[in-house]
């Protein structure tokens, strides 16, 4: 753990510029938490949403900030002249404060303002005028800017999750904020929606549905919920992956018998088969660079994760700690492999160092599956169960920081993190 320093400029060991001298060393998820105080906005008692709450819970689950409590009734606006002596005192390094004013055409103004207490400098002054659905978006990237701000990584805050759920006999693909809320249901279906995988361009979902009596692979693009079939050959139709350049998705079929890897182009054409084994070959995922394919396979007699050139050629085995490993995926910098290990019967998730092949399991739960990475590669969401509910969860690479994002009675289950933009 890094001792807590007289400055932000020390913990990087260099002479920066002020703005910079709020940059955290973040190369060790876990290694530390910056300490910052998110004050009540002045007339946020006005607002239909809790917007420093929010700002404040998005930084925790990051694992990276720890707050600081203002105190109670003690609204801070971006108009304020700290009281540094104060702020320092109470152990804050950091300091945000504002306001939400409602305009005349009932929209909001949201203002804020991001301080450095240690250098006595404002770091960060913005608004944002938004109509009143949009104040939890509006929090989030305010969080996000305060992320990158002090961390120099840009924030996932204001990015979206797409996840199933199942009540009843009802199935539902939902849309939601990166921290569950704001959920909005893009498809409702009598039967099963399973494996929702993002385009890269954020604005399309790809996903195996069984509405027509089998699986087929459709795209959906979830601003106009127009829907197209990619995937509808003879046999099963699953496990939808995009390229990174959106061009191209890799599927499972079984179309010439067996269940066997295969690409084909955004547009339905171009099928080609990569795999060429007697085995079931499925859940590929592409590298960030598109290079190469992590998927899993049997045909060592037990599912275990291999990879593969993305243009087909020979696999080579990537697991080998415990006879069942499956659903991988890649970190966006490539360095990090998420997937699932079943242990005496427990599913629980676990992160392996691609170099060096070194795995660590990072949860201690029992029904771990589907892990997605955040965008930038700090936290990745699964779905499990606890308590005996099922649960969406969040965690940092080192398994130290979970957070819940969604506890509910329905069955909910694939957590697909989408990538930046919105």
């Amino acid at each position: 753990m890094i001792q807590r320093r007289h400055s932000l400029a020390a913990l990087a060991g260099l002479a920066m510029p002020s703005w910079a001298q709020m940059r955290v060393e973040i190369a060790g998820v876990g290694s530390t938490r910056f300490p910052v105080t998110v004050a009540e906005f002045r007339d946020e008692a006005k607002s239909p949403q809790p917007i420093a709450a929010i700002i404040r819970a998005d930084l925790e689950r990051s694992g990276l900030f720890r707050s600081i409590d203002a105190p109670a009734g003690f609204p801070l606006a971006e108009t304020s002249t700290p009281t540094w002596a104060d702020w320092r005192g109470r152990g804050a390094d950091a300091l945000v404060g504002g306001s939400i004013t409602r305009l005349a055409d009932g929209r909001f103004d949201v203002r804020y303002k991001l301080w450095d207490t240690v250098n006595r400098s404002e770091l960060i002054g913005e608004s944002h005028a938004v109509v009143a659905d949009d104040l939890r978006l509006a929090a989030h990237r305010i969080a996000d800017s305060i992320f990158q701000k002090i961390t120099g990584e840009r924030g996932v805050f204001a990015t979206r999750m797409a996840y199933v759920t199942k009540l009843g006999s009802r199935y539902q693909l939902v849309i939601a904020d990166a921290d569950g809320e704001s959920a909005r249901v893009a498809l409702t279906s009598p039967e099963s929606i399973i494996s929702p995988a993002w385009a890269p361009n954020g604005r399309e979902l790809a996903y195996a549905s069984f509405e027509s009596g089998k699986a087929t692979v459709r795209v959906q693009d979830i601003q106009t919920g127009q829907r197209r079939l990619l995937a509808d050959f003879k046999g099963t139709n699953s496990a939808p992956s995009w390229s990174p350049d959106g061009q191209q998705l890799a599927l499972s079929l079984s179309r010439e018998g067996g269940t066997q890897l295969f690409l084909i182009n955004r547009d339905g054409s171009g099928l080609r088969r990569l795999t060429q084994t007697s085995s079931i070959d499925t859940e590929a995922v592409f590298t960030p660079d598109g290079r190469q394919i992590y998927f899993v396979s049997d045909r060592g007699g037990g599912p275990q994760v291999y990879r593969m050139p993305s243009g087909g050629g020979s696999a080579e085995r990537v697991t080998f700690t415990g006879n069942y490993n499956i659903s991988p995926a890649i970190s966006p910098d490539g360095r990090t492999m998420a997937y699932i290990t079943r242990q005496s019967g427990a599913f629980r998730l676990s992160v392996m160092d691609l170099a060096t092949g070194q795995a660590q399991q990072i949860s201690e739960s029992s029904d771990d599956e589907s892990p997605s990475f955040a965008p930038n590669g700090r936290l990745i969401a699964y779905a499990t169960r606890a308590g005996g509910k099922e649960v969406l969860m969040t965690t940092t690479l080192d398994g130290k920081n979970k957070v819940p994002l969604l506890v509910t009675v329905s069955q909910v289950r694939e957590p697909a993190w989408g990538p930046f933009g919105r």
